[in-house]
């Protein structure tokens, strides 16, 4: 049997132009090879799976190509770039600072800076979660990362930027890599759908995208998973069951209960789900995010910040229009508040009732309100 090949491995990005979501950083990495003004020291910050790694990796292997073109991407042909993508190249050099964050490990480093790159323009030091070095390492780097030798590059990446002392911060160029949006993420799974032959259903590959949470290594871990699960067959309904997700519709449902005067059929409603096996959090939290969306669905110039497929959004339209905006606000609000207090109630269950209970009886009020002033 052949070694499986997970795939953010598989599908890894090894050129600027695959790399999904960071356009404005890639561009700016290319017209710096470009004009030639490469600076010594980049710091690449942002969440985990954005590409961080990714793209210092392709920006090294780009630094040394022999054949890069206008676009200043790297060819993957050139003795260079074959060394790199065989991992042998003696010019491009990775340090994991998680596990090797002492002043000794840097200092090693340092000593290697001062020997010249073999057969290459640049030495290129790549430096993973480069917030895990102590201080006394930081320290023992700072000349070194000011005054490097001509041909040597470091290029940092992290997830936690505020742990990096700002005398590091002042050496380095920093990029901030943002959170890929749903439909890149989309996009990128069903181009890896269609390369592996596995069948998926656009909702189900949202689902994949809204619990990956902007983390494109994540939805294709989640993608793989769903693989095994399904036998290359993702459906809407086994990507819910599989990855523990409420239905949307569950919510839409919930929604008309409370505000129809059906209080008891939502309290039974709860209980189905917590009898499922889902957070109690989970589902008021995600209670206040649809209450939110249906806020923005009332307004057409805010149904863009809405992340759904075409034939959801009618739904929400729909409901937006029935429910009071003021009753909305309120209801998001209570939600809110049962979110933020949840985890010093003592009785988590009845806290997510009451709210319940107080979102059906704002409905009544302004129901007798309404009735009130149309009596007058």
């Amino acid at each position: 049997m052949d070694n499986f090949i997970v795939s953010a491995r598989k599908y890894r990005p090894s050129t600027f132009r695959s790399v999904v979501g960071q356009d404005a950083i890639t561009s700016t990495l290319k017209n710096a090879i470009k004009s030639g003004q490469i600076a010594q020291a980049f710091l690449f910050c942002g969440p985990r799976g954005v590409g961080k790694t990714t793209c210092a990796r392709i920006f090294a292997k780009a630094l040394n190509c022999e054949h890069s073109g206008e676009d200043s991407e790297p060819c993957n042909e050139c003795p260079s770039c074959q060394q790199f993508n065989a991992s042998t190249s003696f010019n491009v050099y990775e340090l994991d600072a998680a596990s090797n964050n002492s002043v000794d490990d840097i200092r090693s480093l340092v000593d290697q800076v001062r020997i010249a790159p073999q057969g290459a323009k640049y030495k290129v030091y790549i430096i993973d979660e480069v917030h895990m070095l102590s201080n006394q390492a930081f320290n023992a780097f700072l000349k070194t990362l000011e005054e490097p030798p001509p041909y040597a590059k470091f290029i940092m990446a992290t997830t936690e930027k505020h742990k990096i002392i700002p005398t590091i911060l002042s050496r380095c160029q920093v990029y901030d890599f943002k959170r890929i949006k749903d439909d890149d993420i989309i996009k990128h799974l069903r181009f890896v759908a269609d390369s592996e032959q596995v069948a998926t259903e656009t909702e189900a590959l949202r689902v994949v995208a809204t619990k990956a949470d902007g983390a494109l290594r994540d939805a294709l871990s989640i993608f793989d998973q769903l693989v095994s699960f399904t036998d290359k067959n993702i459906t809407y309904q086994a990507a819910i069951d599989n990855l523990n997700v409420l239905d949307i519709h569950q919510y839409l449902q919930m929604t008309n209960l409370l505000f129809n005067d059906n209080l008891t059929d939502a309290l039974l409603l709860f209980d189905d789900i917590l009898t499922k096996g889902f957070d109690g959090q989970h589902f008021i939290s995600g209670l206040a995010s649809h209450f939110r969306n249906l806020l923005m669905a009332r307004n057409e110039n805010t149904e863009k910040l809405l992340e759904f497929s075409e034939s959801l959004l009618p739904q929400f339209v729909a409901q937006s229009k029935k429910v009071d905006k003021m009753l909305l606000l309120r209801s998001l609000d209570m939600c809110n508040q049962c979110d933020f207090n949840y985890k010093m109630s003592n009785n988590k269950r009845l806290s997510i009732e009451i709210t319940l209970m107080q979102i059906n009886a704002n409905f009544l009020h302004l129901q007798k309100a309404a009735r009130q002033s149309r009596e007058k």
